[in-house]
């Protein structure tokens, strides 16, 4: 049995989407590990771009949507495979008892990632941007947040942990 994770706080996503867009496939950018909850942090380009956007994106150059995913209280990590780009990726969460946890598997070209966490996920960091020839995100992002949208113009380096570190 699948199940969807409970996304904690998808105002942004709804926003855009008016629901909560399907996250079975998307672009997979990064996998952010991080001892501290313990966390992962998967930065993903959606599988769709919204039929309207918000006012502040209107008359610019967008095309694709990028979130990060927050996966908290994360045991039993396997990454047999990282190859990046990752073009697409599957995703599928699967319940584990009644303990509100969830057995998480992100599988694609170049990547194979297993875990399992908390079944609430927080979203954030929600922009967009014009996605590269050649498939790449380094160009100027457009963000929801007012501040991400007041601190960054792009994708932060790795080096800046506030942003890749919490969402």
């Amino acid at each position: 049995m699948t199940v969807v994770p409970t996304l904690v706080n998808p105002a942004d996503l709804i926003r855009l989407y008016g629901a909560v867009p399907p996250l079975d496939t998307f672009r997979l950018r990064a996998v952010n590990l991080s001892w501290i909850g313990p966390t992962v942090i998967l930065r993903v380009d959606l599988s769709s771009f919204p039929a309207t956007v918000p006012p502040e994106w209107e008359g610019t150059d967008v095309d694709t949507v990028q979130c990060h995913l927050q996966f908290l209280a994360v045991e039993d990590l396997s990454l047999e495979q990282w190859e990046p780009p990752v073009p697409s990726a599957s995703f599928t969460a699967e319940p584990l008892g009644g303990r509100r946890r969830m057995r998480v598997r992100v599988r694609g070209a170049g990547v194979d990632l297993g875990f399992t966490g908390h079944e609430s996920v927080p979203v954030g960091h929600v922009s967009a941007f014009r996605i590269a020839p050649d498939g790449a995100d380094g160009g100027r992002h457009l963000f929801l947040g007012r501040v991400d949208a007041r601190l960054h113009e792009t994708v932060p380096g790795p080096e800046e942990r506030p942003f890749h570190e919490r969402v």
